[in-house]
């Protein structure tokens, strides 16, 4: 709350506007609302005033900690709401609010306008010369004597019983006088909305990104050997060449070995057995150091150097829980929660076990040392050169944890990037946006009928949420094989691949996983994979023929290139006459994107397609083309309905580009 732009006391009485409301905010104003830098803010507000009178709406904002507000006048659009917008020129946090009063002199020449009988106009021309001599009182020397000659000269037309009323009218409304006029207002009974509204401004990569997971220890190129960060800088150029700017590592510390997994999660372990790298801690260190076969911290910083090179930010798993070998649970043994029997109460979800995790206590007597210690992990890796991290099940730890250290740590460094691993009930998930987390997992993963993705993609970008919420949408993840990927089936890979892609701004996928079609579970109906890295060394093939290796790095490119698919709030869906064909279109500015998928895997699937071409530029009479940006074929469309056929044995999408037609300097028709 506010109190700086209050009205004085004695003046209460005398205020006369009212900001009823403000729009975008998130909870009143309790959480903040997200954009990213180099966007536009805009705001409406509810404004009005009793009687006829011509209210002025401003704009305001600033930096948090900035001494000084900048300023932009809301333009009325009608109903009583008014809009100004500004643009973010750095990332960081700010906040914004509305500030309105009744402008006498704006009033003055709002029914000055309409006077038409002489004496009406005379006797108004003397009002306006006292509104113009007061404004000189606030103006500088510059534009005080422009003022004051003005009013003077309304005084002399007012004076003069012959004078011309239109002339004078005209001298009134003269737009000189207006301009400096309105520039130096009487402020003093303006009322500001009682809430500085937060504002969370992050870099592009938090809006648009694509991510790709791999396990550092599977890099080897050799089967059977340990892989290390020198093993994954050989495969920088090959992620750079799929299109992916972010690449992600599950954790890299050492593995306890007290209760170590086995292979497919079996409980007793071979003594070759790796363990899962979930199971953090041992007597090489904890949260702060790494595997020893992965290398040493100066192998780590080389690559995350290596990676910035070719435009890859290097982002980490955290997960903040401890393998029974872990450093921590013998220096603090307060920090975790006890069984009646004396021992460490290892993590449970019923009916899987964890127990070879040990979850922390957040409800410790050192509650404050956990958290300071929790902090010092993530400002350990940030001054290692990591930016990005991915949080493992954030929703089993406090919410008022992680709004504390979130916003702590952004203040010091605003370019972080925070991803929400929390695939969890929604209100908890949402929750955890609002409360700083920069991106969220989805629930793309079980969405996969058409009815189900039109209805939680259209909330996701055109609900409130949006404002908080930022998705990132994967098809796979090492925990979750759905039944739809079971048996590596490649329409299916193809089809949610082109879905998270382009739904989506933000997407990752699971590699080598995905694009070499894995997908045999470890059970029947089983979302674990069989042999999962999660356990064990694994061995990759990434040259093999039924590779997905080009279609991603296709579809990566035409991300890049086409802003729209950049953005999340530009989604709209297209009618089709076949619930197996789904179809949307995204668009910036000139760029404009159209995908339709075939949701069967198994039929060619046809129909047509409502788009309305008026909605993008062009005549519903005119012919306009659609290029399909991955098989690079070209279609000629007309009017709002289209047929389109997919065979998914091909190619089960189009991701088409809108190409209107044109005409050039040599009188032939082209498509732009």
């Amino acid at each position: 709350m506010t109190k700086k732009h209050d009205p004085k006391p004695e003046c209460v009485g005398r205020v006369r506007a009212v900001v009823d409301a403000v729009r975008p905010s998130v909870d009143g104003g309790r959480f903040a609302v997200k954009r990213i830098v180099g966007d536009e803010m805009v705001v409406d507000a509810d404004c009005f005033t009793d009687s006829h009178d011509v209210l002025r709406v401003m704009l305001r904002w600033r930096t948090v900690g900035g001494a000084k507000f900048s300023e932009v006048e809301m333009v009325a659009l009608g109903n009583d709401v008014w809009r100004g917008a500004f643009t973010l020129p750095t990332i960081g946090r700010y906040v914004y609010t509305v500030i309105a009063w009744v402008d006498h002199f704006a009033s003055w020449r709002h029914e000055l306008v309409r006077r038409v009988d002489a004496d009406d106009v005379r006797v108004a021309a003397q009002v306006g010369a006292i509104l113009l001599d007061e404004a000189a009182t606030r103006a500088p020397a510059s534009d005080r004597k422009t003022l004051t000659a003005g009013a003077a000269k309304l005084r002399q037309g007012a004076s003069d019983a012959e004078s011309d009323p239109d002339l004078l009218k005209n001298l009134a409304l003269d737009e000189t006088l207006t301009t400096l006029a309105l520039a130096y207002p009487e402020r003093s009974l303006e009322v500001a909305y009682p809430v500085e509204l937060p504002l969370i401004v992050d870099r592009q990569r938090a809006r648009a990104s694509s991510w790709y997971e791999m396990f550092p220890r599977s890099a080897a190129a050799e089967p059977g050997r340990h892989g290390s960060f020198a093993d994954v800088e050989t495969r920088l150029p090959y992620i750079a060449e799929l299109g992916f700017d972010v690449l992600y590592f599950p954790p890299i510390h050492p593995v306890g070995r007290v209760r170590r997994k086995g292979k497919n999660n079996a409980l007793l372990a071979e003594a070759t057995d790796v363990g899962s790298p979930w199971a953090i801690g041992a007597d090489e260190g904890g949260h702060t150091a790494i595997l020893p076969e992965l290398g040493t911290a100066a192998d780590f910083r080389h690559l995350v150097a290596m990676a910035s090179n070719l435009g890859i930010d290097i982002a980490l798993d955290i997960a903040f829980q401890c393998a029974p070998d872990h450093p921590w649970v013998k220096e603090h043994p307060n920090w975790f929660r006890t069984r009646p029997d004396g021992s460490v109460q290892y993590a449970e979800n019923p009916p899987k076990k964890y127990q070879d995790i040990y979850p922390f206590n957040f409800e410790t007597d050192d509650w404050i040392g956990l958290w300071e210690a929790l902090k010092g992990v993530f400002e350990y890796w940030i001054g290692e050169g990591v930016t990005i991290f991915r949080v493992d099940n954030p929703h089993t730890k406090p919410f008022s944890f992680w709004e504390w250290v979130i916003r702590e740590l952004k203040c010091e460094h605003p370019q972080l990037i925070f991803l929400a691993e929390a695939f969890t009930r929604p209100k908890v998930m949402h929750r955890l946006a609002k409360l700083g987390y920069t991106q969220s997992y989805t629930y793309f993963t079980w969405r996969n009928t058409k009815r189900e993705l039109i209805e939680y993609f259209t909330e996701l970008s055109q609900g409130s949420g949006r404002e908080y919420f930022r998705p990132n949408v994967w098809p796979n993840t090492p925990d979750i094989l759905h039944e739809q990927l079971h048996g590596g089936r490649r329409p299916v890979y193809v089809a949610r691949l082109v879905l998270a892609a382009t739904l989506a701004a933000s997407y990752g996928i699971y590699g080598p996983v995905y694009e070499l079609l894995e997908g045999t579970p470890r059970e029947a109906a089983s979302e674990e994979y069989r042999d999962s890295e999660k356990y064990q060394l694994r061995h990759w093939t990434l040259d093999d023929a039924g590779s997905l290796r080009g279609l991603i790095a296709r579809i990566n490119r035409i991300r890049r290139e086409n802003p729209a698919l950049q953005h999340d709030w530009n989604l709209v869906f297209c009618g089709t006459d076949n619930d197996q064909l789904i179809a949307y279109a995204k668009q910036t500015g000139d760029n404009v994107i159209v995908t339709v998928v075939n949701l069967d895997p198994n039929h060619v699937q046809s129909g047509w397609v409502d788009l309305d071409p008026h909605a993008f530029g062009v005549d519903e009479s005119a012919q306009y083309q659609m290029h399909d940006l991955l098989t690079d074929k070209r279609f000629l469309w007309q009017g709002r309905h289209n047929f389109v056929m997919l065979d998914p044995a091909l190619v089960p999408a189009h991701v088409m580009r809108l190409r209107r037609r044109v005409r050039s300097e040599r009188d032939f028709d082209y498509f732009l």
